[in-house]
């Protein structure tokens, strides 16, 4: 049985057969791979009927309906910083679960699941935007691109950005 290498940062041997990956949804935002840890993810929902919330910060884009439950959207682009999605194209809906409550997070396109090897995993470059090194939990270096994993406990509290306004 062989075994694979394990990353030399200080972390105790795994044993050997023993599962060393991460599985990830991958989504696109302004053209950037993003990736939602897969077993916070609940659904994945096409454009959607999203209701305004008055007085609601400018991340949350409202609220939608969710087979009878009521489900506050994120809009992930705001979140981020980046310029508002055109309004030609329609957001998709990654609907997670965070503290027992669900929350659609709206991307602008949802991809294929990707298992990745945990030793992969990077920190947070220092040239990553404050505010999104702030929601994530480090990065992979794929094939010509660089997926962010999105640390949705973080993306989904907004107490540090009212606390900077």
């Amino acid at each position: 049985m062989s075994k694979e290498t394990t990353p030399t940062d200080g972390t105790a041997a795994r044993h050997a057969g023993a599962s060393d990956r991460r599985d990830f949804v991958s989504v696109t935002i302004a053209g950037q791979l993003f990736g939602i840890p897969v077993l916070q993810v609940q659904d994945v929902l096409g454009p959607q009927r999203i209701t305004r919330i008055p007085l609601a910060p400018g991340e949350v884009a409202g609220s939608l309906n969710l087979r009878g439950r009521i489900v506050t959207a994120i809009d992930i682009r705001t979140r981020l910083g980046l310029p508002q999605r055109p309004e030609s194209e329609q957001a998709m809906s990654v609907v997670v679960d965070h503290g027992g409550e669900l929350y659609s997070l709206l991307v602008d396109a949802v991809g294929e699941v990707l298992s990745l090897d945990s030793g992969g995993a990077e920190r947070n470059p220092a040239t990553l935007d404050l505010v999104w090194r702030e929601v994530s939990a480090g990065i992979y270096r794929l094939d010509g691109a660089l997926l962010v994993v999105l640390d949705v406990a973080r993306v989904l509290d907004f107490s540090t950005r009212a606390a900077a306004a």
